[in-house]
């Protein structure tokens, strides 16, 4: 995929993932927009999402854990509809996409982020 017609530069949405995932927290789909200079739209979030992949695409060929799952609702802190398509389907799961199932397997794959993060750099 290229990087061509994405809303904000790979590099600057990666940093901010490394950044939450060193600080052991996910981080919101309003704040990463709102620290890309953007206000909240669905248009935008779903622009976001197609970074996030892009993102993730990376990381799987450098070895390193999947980023875009540290990027959640506020209502409930789990990733919204984009991740759960393709996110899930790479874990075996097959549940709801909210709920403590949910909850659990987002916790899990999170927990791998913040720990491959802790006392890297970016």
């Amino acid at each position: 995929m290229s990087e061509a017609g994405l809303l904000a530069d790979p590099a600057e949405v990666r940093a901010i993932l490394v950044s939450s995932a060193q600080a052991g927290e996910p981080i919101s789909y309003s704040e990463v927009l709102e620290l890309l200079g953007h206000h909240f739209t669905r248009p935008k979030m779903r622009a976001l999402c197609k970074v996030l992949a892009y993102i993730d695409d990376e990381a799987a060929e450098h070895g390193e854990p999947e980023l875009a799952v540290l990027v959640v609702r506020q209502s409930d802190g789990l990733p919204g509809q984009g991740w759960w398509v393709g996110g899930a389907k790479k874990h075996g799961y097959t549940g709801l996409w909210e709920g403590p199932k949910a909850a659990r397997l987002i916790r899990k794959i999170q927990r791998e982020a913040f720990d491959y993060w802790a006392g890297r750099d970016g």
